[in-house]
């Protein structure tokens, strides 16, 4: 037998949502088949770059606000590319001794996650490669219970990434989200945005599309399911907002960019 580590199979000849998602934020981690599908969703929805942006610093300005907040542990899901600054630069450099768990099922991810496993001396940061589509092995992985204690609050973070989970005809986007968040204590927080069709059904059929023929599904969802994830848990102000709009750094950041071009929810609660 061979003692060699298996080889993965990057998939480079098919655009991946992670890959899309590094090409707007202007990453270099991407290929040419998501460069082409990347192309197409600019085509159609030219803002594609300001509404991946609002939504990465939509993630920055939680992770600030609950770090100062004293929160000292998180769980990534659906984490990408490691685009700087990244959750754990941003929670240790409040918090030095903050915990973060990263999460992805993107091979590609895995490959790049040392740059996600430099963390401060006196806090710590693991990757676990697994799908949010099976929460139990999230939950139970070795990686999540050496970093995180579950006795204490966690922060969630589930940005830009339920979006991906079809229902099928069943309610899995909201079951699973709901077995993660039974999973936390008291305390925990849930930070997430999620794509909409609310404001043009239009072109968000045509991005749709585009990501179905590239292999990726997408399941838009409105308002209210979006309201549904947070469930049992008590919104912070100001509730579910597009996610340019949620606590902005400047007053003016809540109004360059039209509902239409935000195109996304996003929202941050607390579990009583």
């Amino acid at each position: 037998m061979s003692d060699q580590e298996p080889v993965v199979d990057l998939r480079l000849d098919r655009a991946h949502s992670s890959r899309i998602y590094d090409y707007l934020l202007g990453g270099k981690t991407n290929f040419l088949a998501d460069r082409m599908a990347a192309g197409n969703v600019l085509g159609v929805f030219p803002s594609a770059l300001v509404a991946a942006r609002i939504n990465r610093e939509f993630m920055h300005r939680t992770t600030r606000f609950l770090a100062t907040a004293g929160m000292r542990q998180y769980l990534d899901i659906g984490t990408g590319i490691p685009t700087p600054p990244n959750l754990h630069e941003l929670a240790q450099g409040i918090a030095p001794d903050a915990r973060v768990v990263y999460t992805d099922n993107d091979p590609i991810v895995l490959a790049h996650a040392a740059a996600l496993l430099r963390g401060t001396p006196e806090g710590r940061t693991a990757y676990l490669q697994a799908d949010v589509r099976d929460p139990a092995s999230i939950l139970g992985s070795p990686q999540l219970r050496d970093t995180l204690d579950l006795g204490r609050p966690v922060a969630l973070s589930l940005n830009a990434l339920m979006h991906f989970v079809t229902d099928d005809g069943q309610d899995r986007a909201h079951t699973i989200v709901e077995t993660l968040k039974d999973a936390l204590p008291s305390g925990s927080y849930l930070a997430m945005t999620h794509a909409t069709a609310d404001f043009d059904p239009e072109t968000m059929l045509k991005i749709l599309t585009i990501y179905r023929d590239a292999g990726t599904t997408i399941q838009y969802r409105s308002h209210a399911e979006f309201h549904r994830f947070f469930d049992g848990w008590e919104l912070l102000e100001p509730g579910i907002a597009l996610a340019h709009q949620w606590r902005p750094d400047r007053p003016e950041d809540a109004t360059h960019v039209t509902d239409a071009e935000a195109g996304c929810y996003a929202a941050l609660a607390r579990k009583p």
